[in-house]
């Protein structure tokens, strides 16, 4: 027999859960219908650089900077709610707000010097660290006022690692490290966008799990939110697209994943979750250690879904394989993370 309060319980979750996704998908088609003319009016177009291939030189001149068709609806979503009561900002959302919109920002600056200068250099590597770290600080010290206690464990294993002031490098390293594999798995028609989604579900589901953790509900709802929007960005993002969501959504979205990966206490999950993002981001790397040190490619080109391209896969094909790998990854990370 269930308990009628466990069952009611996990009725309003789940209606929690549509509703928040609704929202951001409405509220997204609303922004795509509005932003993409605009983003077209004022020439903010993507340059494709000669090197990828043909098949991508087509591409050329496609309205980029689009990640703002699913930023702006998690915001008003989650300001419609708190001003209905159904939501509070409590500490642990406005760290996951803060990294997601500081990292949309410092997207948006590179994504601008691109379209200003009509090239792919961006902002100085060194000055993007910069702004990083500072973001990490920042998250680190509202962290850590709050009662965040500085570790990391691994309960499968039993294990608890005390990290003291190294828990602020460990927060850097995998925003840093979130943030640019999903920037550099951007590079196909719906593929980081529809990536995203599958991990967001993993994530908001684990989030709902969390009771344990100060504001868990409105950190699951934000997850739900972004889902909902990413769904309604893909409607002008799937193969062709109409819009790129550019360093402004891929970054801003790397960062969320990680951020909610520390706050949930599942920083080993993020690598099961974003599976697909790390391969695309060591094949990158080993393709570069192999061209620079023995002079040899490992791959046709590089990150992975290019590899394919060159094989004479077809973008959809490629999008949907990745798609598939997602989601088995995720599933498996949801059952770690809340049955097993």
């Amino acid at each position: 027999m269930y308990n009628t309060y466990e069952v009611g319980g996990t009725m309003l979750i789940l209606a929690k859960t549509a509703l928040a996704m609704m929202l951001g998908f409405i509220f997204a088609i609303v922004c795509g219908l509005i932003f993409i003319p605009m983003l077209k009016k004022i020439n903010v177009r993507q340059h494709v650089s000669h090197l990828i291939g043909e098949n991508h030189l087509k591409k050329e001149g496609t309205p980029t900077m689009g990640g703002i068709i699913f930023i702006i609806p998690v915001v008003i979503t989650l300001l419609l709610l708190y001003i209905r009561g159904s939501i509070t900002f409590n500490h642990n959302l406005i760290i996951v707000l803060f990294v997601f919109l500081a990292y949309a920002f410092l997207g948006f600056i590179d994504d601008w010097l691109k379209v200003r200068y009509n090239n792919n250099q961006g902002l100085r590597i060194s000055t993007k660290f910069l702004i990083q770290m500072v973001i990490a600080l920042i998250f680190f010290y509202i962290f850590m006022q709050n009662g965040g206690k500085p570790e990391l464990e691994i309960t499968s294993l039993g294990i608890l690692i005390p990290m003291g002031w190294t828990f602020g490098l460990f927060i850097l390293f995998l925003l840093v490290g979130s943030s640019n594999a999903v920037n550099i798995t951007d590079g196909l028609d719906g593929l980081c966008g529809g990536l995203s989604m599958i991990a967001f579900v993993a994530f908001g589901i684990i989030t709902w799990n969390t009771t344990w953790m100060e504001g868990y509900q409105e950190v699951a709802i934000f997850c739900f939110v972004l889902v909902g929007a990413l769904l309604g960005f893909l409607l002008f993002n799937s193969h062709p697209a109409k819009v790129f969501m550019g360093d402004l959504g891929s970054l801003s979205l790397g960062a969320a994943m990680a951020t909610v990966a520390i706050i949930t206490r599942h920083e080993l999950s993020l690598a099961l979750i974003g599976g697909v993002f790390v391969v695309e981001t060591l094949s990158s790397l080993i393709q570069i250690i192999a061209i620079r040190k023995f002079h040899k490619k490992v791959f046709k080109m590089a990150p992975l879904h290019h590899h394919f391209e060159q094989l004479g896969w077809k973008e959809t094909d490629i999008v949907k394989a990745f798609y598939v790998v997602g989601l088995l990854l995720a599933m498996a990370a949801i059952t770690y993370g809340v049955w097993l």
